[in-house]
């Protein structure tokens, strides 16, 4: 499947920016040339438009499913209202609209349990979380800092910081179920609601078939329950607020 993202301005003229159907237009046939296709299979916004309504970005999406430029429509960083504008909007329109939703989901950020898993599920979308491990920290970081593998600087440290009590829990258990910590993070999020596919960004061949590791290992209630305890999430949502 070919996949690839519009949203960034061509201009500063209003008609050449972010979701219009003019930058639509353009965007699409300069991603079609780029990528030396003639067509794409998911075609996404890479963030939601709030100045270009829906009714002028599904027209101008439809022309572009007629004309065989595109065969799927999905989001990315959407709120969980963002999709229901958009799937009421296509609805209107009898357009299929958006397919799945590209947002930042791992053990450790799972703001999106609130109401994004739960509109997705309601309108049918997939969800493809990015950056799955974190930034690396659900890779095992602690083991690799100390055998000299990894050095963490900046934010990078900061982060593994304030995470470090619950990081170390989590290796510490993913070595008691014989599991390197990357693929037990991949594992866990491939067994979560409306989740398609995490995207990895392996560098090499064998960090993927790291990664691919993933789709054969079964997490039974009690293995989810304890990796709940060690990065709580929202496990009542979307009504989380409220209990």
């Amino acid at each position: 499947m070919l996949a690839t993202k519009l949203y960034g301005s061509m201009s500063e003229r209003p008609n050449d920016t972010f979701l219009s159907a003019l930058n639509i237009r353009r965007a699409l046939d300069a991603s079609l040339r780029r990528l030396q296709t003639d067509y794409i299979d998911l075609y996404q916004f890479h963030h939601v438009d709030r100045n270009t309504p829906w009714d002028e970005i599904w027209q101008a999406m439809d022309v572009a499913v007629q004309q065989g430029k595109i065969i799927y429509n999905g989001s990315s960083n959407f709120a969980g209202w963002h999709i229901g504008q958009a799937q009421e909007a296509a609805r209107r329109r009898n357009f299929n609209g958006l397919v799945s939703e590209q947002s930042i989901y791992n053990l450790i950020s799972r703001t999106v349990e609130l109401e994004v898993i739960p509109a997705a599920q309601h309108y049918g979308l997939g969800l493809l979380p990015w950056s799955p491990l974190e930034g690396g920290l659900l890779g095992g970081v602690l083991k690799k800092s100390e055998q000299g593998g990894r050095r963490t600087e900046g934010r990078a440290k900061e982060a593994l910081e304030t995470h470090r009590d619950a990081l170390q829990q989590y290796e510490d258990f993913a070595d008691e179920l014989g599991l390197a910590p990357g693929i037990l993070a991949l594992a866990w999020l491939l067994h979560q609601p409306a989740v398609t596919a995490p995207i990895v960004g392996p560098r090499i061949q064998e960090q993927l078939d790291d990664a691919l590791k993933a789709l054969d290992v079964e997490l039974d209630a009690e293995t989810l329950g304890r990796l709940d305890t060690i990065f709580p999430g929202h496990r009542t949502a979307p009504e989380d607020y409220a209990w």
